[in-house]
């Protein structure tokens, strides 16, 4: 078993990955998820604006925990505590603090998640890549993998199970 300190970081984003574009995805609410998106998903309104959350991106991410050390990497800050632990059954998790303010033309959350992570093995899991983060995460010293989703299904079992090898196998690049 690793120690937490040796546990790699995983970032989780939740607009895309958590809490899937429903209409995307076919899904509305009082309606049954289309085959596609597959699982159970709970409707809720965050500061008046309405999430189709996956209750199966929470399943996958309990079984990660023990083997990665989590936190939000979402522009829902603070707010994803008051919200998403008690939903989805993971725990408080520490989150960035994101201005929304990219450097030199770099992804909005690179500066934040690249202070966070320090020389650490990094995961990220975001439906919003652009080539500024494939371009960082070749550049980093520390193993790093960026695990895509796409904003209409979120966070997937194949997606899960490369999180879960790659932590596994010591962190292959990705």
């Amino acid at each position: 078993m690793q120690k937490p300190s040796e546990k790699p970081l995983l970032g989780i984003d939740i607009d895309g990955v958590i809490s899937i574009f429903a209409d995307g995805a076919g899904l509305q609410p009082g309606t049954e998820p289309t085959a596609r998106a597959g699982g159970r998903f709970e409707y809720l309104l965050i500061d008046g604006i309405p999430h189709c959350i996956s209750l199966a991106a929470g399943e996958r991410i309990r079984r990660l925990e023990p083997h990665f050390e989590l936190f939000w990497a979402s522009g829902w800050e603070d707010r994803a505590n008051d919200h998403l632990p008690n939903l989805i059954g993971v725990p408080e998790l520490p989150h960035l603090e994101l201005d929304g303010k990219p450097d030199d033309e770099e992804h909005w959350k690179l500066g934040p998640i690249a202070e966070y992570a320090g020389n650490r093995p990094l995961a990220w899991i975001d439906d919003n890549f652009d080539q500024t983060c494939f371009d960082w995460a070749a550049r980093r010293e520390a193993p790093t993998l960026l695990v895509p989703t796409e904003p209409e299904h979120g966070f997937e079992e194949a997606q899960a199970e490369v999180l879960l090898q790659w932590a596994l196998k010591g962190f292959l690049r990705g």
